[in-house]
């Protein structure tokens, strides 16, 4: 009799163990703070040398804090001193003393107490653990043998579908809080992610309108036109919401690859860094490329006209012949995509580590350059930046996490079978299941690593052509 039940309901039963099991290591074993411990951070002390209240001549305050000074609103007035008051300011005829003791900055190691006073530290830990159960279900859910007889429920596909949906949700909420941080980001960051935004989801229009189907390797035959409104206006969202992580990543990837030149050798990465940052973003350009059809004709093997004789072909026919049947197969092919879009997940989670460290590096940069400037720098802005990059610190993780994540479970989804679906007359009667369980879940994979590549490879391209700058 048990063993009769175990048999039926043995797919349902190892994703329960699975995602309890893996819920409950993951916050015992705190593996989302362990994931982050050991990178380096930047503090720089409000003064030294200051004799407090309680007659205490070390006086050093490293804690990091708001200064009080300044307006954080989207990193503008940063500054301590006004325009005005900068204009006024005379010569003085006294000779200056700089105080070096005001212009030190600590390097510290990352640990649990550091992670848990940052905002957004909740989100991320929830978010880490609710998409790695999701992902690892997913993965279980593809190597396990399904009996059709047994249904939905048996073969734990309901529990694949809901975690699956939960974490995205998740992971795409939190992403769009991110985007709205008010000192988060600049006001004109804001103002492109929109820009942006709207231009995403006219392309996406054009998508799935088969518009552009020549150009991409997509079929939206089967989608009626409600459910490509609801396409495009995801794909807009994605697209807007996904230009701030892009432009920080290709910020680390500036720094992390010493494109500077600055020789300093706590900004850029060592050879390990750095072969991780350049393969994360060559993964993600070839990946994106391969949904574009003169790429795909190139690739793929399609078979030609046997019947012809080999001497009534001039040499120079053979060699357009040979586009589109020197390659693999379609079948093939349709397996390197999901292997590559796989791949460009992970990857992009294993350069979490030296993106983010080169984002707290960038703070350190920046007090850096603010302080050999001129012979009485100005560190305020540099006081303030090196409280942001540390304030907003898992804001940040979140915001490279959440494109990495939307990739693996986008794909994840795109492999459940949408006729295991048809039971549910609710959902079916409104939506075209198969079709948006494996079409529109496998467009939006490919959208997020293709957005990501546009808005890096061209974020690169201005800063390699000094139209933009790290300061």
């Amino acid at each position: 009799m048990l063993f009769t039940i175990f048999e039926t309901y043995k797919n349902l039963i190892l994703q329960a163990t699975l995602s309890i099991s893996l819920t409950l290591l993951l916050t015992y074993l705190k593996i989302p703070i362990i994931f982050l411990q050991g990178l380096h951070t930047y503090i720089q002390p409000e003064n030294l040398g200051y004799n407090n209240n309680n007659g205490n001549q070390n006086g050093l305050r490293a804690a990091i804090r708001r200064p009080s000074s300044s307006s954080l609103d989207g990193y503008q007035s940063l500054s301590s001193k006004t325009n005005a008051e900068l204009q006024k300011r005379s010569k003085p005829k006294e000779k200056f003393e700089f105080d070096e003791s005001k212009a030190q900055i600590f390097r510290l190691k990352l640990d649990e107490s550091h992670l848990r006073s940052r905002v957004y530290f909740n989100g991320y830990f929830n978010s880490f653990v609710y998409s790695f159960v999701a992902f690892s279900c997913l993965l279980l859910y593809a190597y396990l043998d399904r009996d059709e007889e047994n249904g939905n429920f048996a073969n734990g596909v309901l529990v694949v579908v809901v975690f699956g949906f939960v974490s995205l949700c998740k992971v795409f909420t939190l992403l769009v809080k991110t985007s709205f941080e008010k000192s988060a980001s600049k006001r004109s960051e804001k103002q492109l992610s929109l820009v942006f935004g709207l231009l995403g989801f006219v392309f996406g229009l054009l998508i799935c309108s088969g518009v552009v189907k020549k150009v991409l390797d997509f079929d939206f035959d089967s989608i009626d036109g409600f459910a490509r409104i609801v396409v495009a206006v995801l794909m807009g969202c994605i697209a807007g919401f996904l230009y701030m992580p892009a432009g920080k990543s290709a910020r680390s990837f500036w720094l992390g690859t010493d494109q500077l030149r600055s020789n300093l050798s706590m900004v850029f990465c060592g050879w390990l860094g750095r072969m991780i940052l350049y393969t994360n973003y060559l993964l993600i350009v070839s990946t994106a490329l391969l949904w574009i059809n003169p790429f795909t004709d190139i690739l793929v093997t399609k078979s030609i006209g046997v019947g012809r004789g080999a001497k009534g072909i001039s040499s120079r026919r053979d060699a357009d012949n040979l586009i589109g049947n020197v390659g693999l197969s379609r079948g093939d092919f349709a397996k390197l995509r999901l292997w590559c879009l796989l791949l460009s997940g992970v990857i992009q989670i294993v350069a979490l580590r030296p993106n983010l460290q080169m984002y707290l590096n960038e703070a350190m940069l920046s007090w850096y350059q603010r302080l050999h400037a001129s012979k009485v720098p100005d560190l305020d802005f540099s006081r303030a930046k090196v409280f942001l990059h540390n304030h907003y610190l898992c804001l940040v993780v979140l915001q490279f996490f959440a494109p990495a994540v939307l990739v693996l479970l986008f794909l994840g989804l795109s492999q459940v079978d949408g006729n295991s679906f048809t039971n549910f007359k609710l959902v079916c009667g409104l939506l075209p299941c198969s079709a948006l369980i494996k079409e529109v879940a496998l467009l939006m994979a490919w959208w997020v690593v293709f957005v990501s590549a546009v808005y890096t490879s061209a974020i690169l391209i201005l800063y390699r052509h000094g139209s933009l700058y790290i300061s």
